[in-house]
């Protein structure tokens, strides 16, 4: 394979290795400084008829301009004062567009205030505006004044992200460098994974600000570089570092232990890693930039860390390996204690424990059938960000309930009148652009946004609107806050079975390349459902049915490629092992309860490895990343360990020799030393 003649070059030139490395790292970091990301704008992250509707007024010139509402609570009086003060300082700045009249209610003064440009870099011109607003505060010590607006509240909550991922890092180092330290009981042993991890990031950080310029990043794009970068990385490095150790407690010598680490590990790493990659790939499915970035994001990294595999770590291993184990005098291979116990169900009643626990399984997912999908709404942005806090105090001051549907048509400006005459019969708050092509039509209804009669009627306008424009020539879309969720909810609802069936097969049809065996690939289809269902029923229970709220509606989607991707990383190097074991001539109930034993040390340290970055995501403040955190953690534990110790092992040894059809697993040599000697290993 390329791969592996790839990786001897690096074992017979470490050093130069490493140095190549580093190089593209910081090349890379030096490309994301030189090259300024693009982030999505408000039209591109929109979906459907929605946002057809948004293009057409932007088109029109009639698209809204970027507000900022200025919020002064206390006495009636002195809040009034402060809002005249706050008019007068703010209508003087070139920023500012417009200065409204000043709303008032019981102890408290709202000041809407229109921002010039475009409102999607609205968050460019946001400093002199706040500046006013704190010199309108440092007036009136005794009131209350705070700035909110979709500017405003945008870069709070990429403030608070920004906080959450420096928080997410400082926690999951250490974290992650003590479990590697527990697992190897050397430090150079336990840095090597680490270092592959945080390179990976790194690169894959300074790449992420070219790769926008194609699809272009959200809010969500660093959290997912951060979470799948150190969770491949640190695995991929355990992979080989811990089989090069095994091999050298067997008294293999350096090199060799190095190269068959290499022909196994890294042939594992590279199956698992084309899986997650693959699996990935299943979210642009969903046709929306927000799924096509966190999949490009994660595909990024992952591709990285499978490049440093194939590069770095054998070179490191062949450079430190002898000095890893420094701490121990002697490296020795303990049997495992605890594994054969969880192992003796299913390899003595393979039947029973198998349907046992497939059961078990499917009553713990049954609560996901009841889950219940939903954009975030003001309740689940995080209050510990001001501007949210603001927006909670605005909106308990001034309730508004009503929902705003937007009609917009486009037609030849010759058909104007009549458009405008036919629009009329539904509402008279109409817009029409300059070149008389665009028209919008604003209807406010008592109904809250994300009602079902507020749903309703936005369905009954998009039935109607084809009869009561017919014969005129033009196009039309329903926009508004409800007619996005509907058309966000319906894109995920027409998504979804090409999703999950794109992923199944995709990662069905890697095992099929990797092993021969259509019986693998049926089984570990049906393995990631059981662990990916059991993981979203525990979720619809921690944040729905005790938590009393609802899922946010692209976690399930998302997590679901996510966790058909990584359990590849426990499934593969399993399976390779046990492939191993029959080539050498063990029957596979005695293959399966050895090489399941023999990678559990490996698998439940790589499992601990991937909890703790996972988790470290439940200690944000967005609540889309504490589902995400408590998703994956759940399900990484169930693959790992649920998985891994009753369902694989027992339908393994249930198939028995029909495990491996259409074929048997080739056999799995160890290149002999005069092999290596004449390739140029030393």
């Amino acid at each position: 394979m390329k791969s592996h003649r790839i990786a001897r070059w690096s074992i017979r030139r470490p050093w130069l290795a490493v140095g190549l490395w580093i190089v593209f790292v910081v090349a890379c970091l030096g490309i994301g400084a030189a090259v300024p990301g693009r982030t999505a704008t408000t039209l591109e992250t929109g979906v459907g008829q929605s946002a057809h509707a948004e293009a057409m007024l932007r088109e029109g010139g009639l698209a809204e301009a970027a507000t900022e509402n200025i919020l002064i609570t206390g006495p009636a009086d002195a809040a009034e004062a402060a809002a005249a003060f706050a008019g007068s300082r703010l209508s003087g700045l070139p920023e500012v567009a417009q200065v409204g009249v000043p709303i008032t209610a019981d102890d408290a003064v709202l000041l809407p205030v229109v921002l010039r440009g475009d409102p999607e870099t609205a968050g460019d011109r946001l400093a002199p505006v706040r500046a006013a607003t704190a010199a309108v505060a440092d007036a009136f010590p005794a009131l209350r004044v705070e700035q909110v607006g979709d500017a405003s509240l945008a870069a709070g909550l990429a403030e608070r992200q920004a906080a959450d991922l420096d928080v997410a890092a400082l926690v999951s180092l250490p974290m992650t460098l003590l479990i590697l330290l527990v697992v190897f009981g050397a430090l150079l042993a336990a840095g090597v994974p680490l270092l592959l991890g945080l390179s990976a990031v790194a690169a894959a950080f300074g790449l992420s600000s070219l790769v926008s310029h194609l699809v272009p990043s959200t809010g969500t794009t660093a959290a997912m570089v951060l979470l799948m970068g150190m969770a491949v990385g640190v695995d991929y490095s355990l992979f080989y570092v811990k089989r090069y150790r095994d091999e050298r407690a067997r008294s293999r010598g350096h090199v060799d232990a190095v190269r068959v680490a290499v022909e196994t590990s890294g042939h594992s790493v590279l199956v698992s890693g084309v899986a997650v990659i693959v699996a990935m790939l299943g979210l642009f499915f969903v046709g929306d930039v927000t799924f096509a970035s966190l999949a490009t994001s994660s595909v990024l990294v992952v591709a990285i860390a499978m490049l440093g595999s194939l590069t770095v770590l054998p070179a490191l291993l062949a450079g430190l390996g002898r000095r890893m184990d420094r701490k121990r005098r002697r490296i020795t291979v303990r049997a495992p204690r605890v594994w054969p116990v969880l192992l003796r169900p299913s390899l003595r009643r393979p039947a029973a424990t198998l349907a046992t626990t497939v059961l078990a399984l499917l009553v713990v997912a049954a609560p996901a059938l009841g889950l219940t999908l939903r954009n975030p709404d003001v309740d689940a942005l995080p209050r510990g960000v001001p501007e949210v806090a603001t927006l909670h105090r605005l909106i308990d001051a001034f309730p508004d309930e009503q929902s705003t549907h937007q009609v917009v048509v486009r037609a030849p400006a010759d058909r104007a009148a009549a458009v405008d005459a036919r629009l009329r019969t539904l509402g008279t708050d109409i817009r029409v652009s300059d070149d008389r092509r665009v028209h919008e039509l604003v209807l406010n209804t008592a109904a809250d946004s994300e009602s079902a009669r507020a749903r309703r009627q936005v369905e009954t306008l998009r039935a109607e609107l084809p009869a009561t424009l017919r014969g005129l020539d033009a196009t039309w879309a329903v926009g508004g806050e409800t007619a996005s969720s509907l058309d966000y909810t319906a894109n995920l609802d027409r998504a979804l079975p090409w999703v999950v069936g794109f992923v199944l097969l995709a990662t069905a049809g890697v095992i099929v390349v990797a092993f021969r065996s259509l019986v693998l690939a049926a089984v570990t289809a049906v393995s990631n459902l059981l662990s990916v269902g059991a993981a979203f029923g525990v979720l619809t229970l921690v944040f729905q049915t005790f938590g009393g709220g609802t899922i946010v509606s692209f976690v399930p989607l998302f997590a679901f490629a996510v966790l058909c991707g990584l359990s590849m990383d426990y499934h593969v190097f399993v399976l390779t092992r046990i492939r191993e074991l029959v080539a050498d001539g063990l029957p596979t109930r005695e293959a399966v309860s050895r090489g399941i034993t023999e990678s559990a040390g490996t698998v439940t340290s790589a499992a601990v490895v991937m909890v703790s970055v996972f988790s470290v995501f439940v200690l944000g403040h967005g609540v889309e990343f504490k589902q995400l955190g408590v998703g994956l953690t759940t399900a990484v534990l169930i693959d790992a360990l649920i998985i891994r110790a009753l369902v694989l092992p027992a339908a393994l040894t249930l198939l028995g020799r029909r495990t491996w059809w259409p074929s048997r697993p080739p056999a799995v040599g160890v290149v002999p030393a005069p092999v290596l000697a004449a390739s140029g290993v030393e």
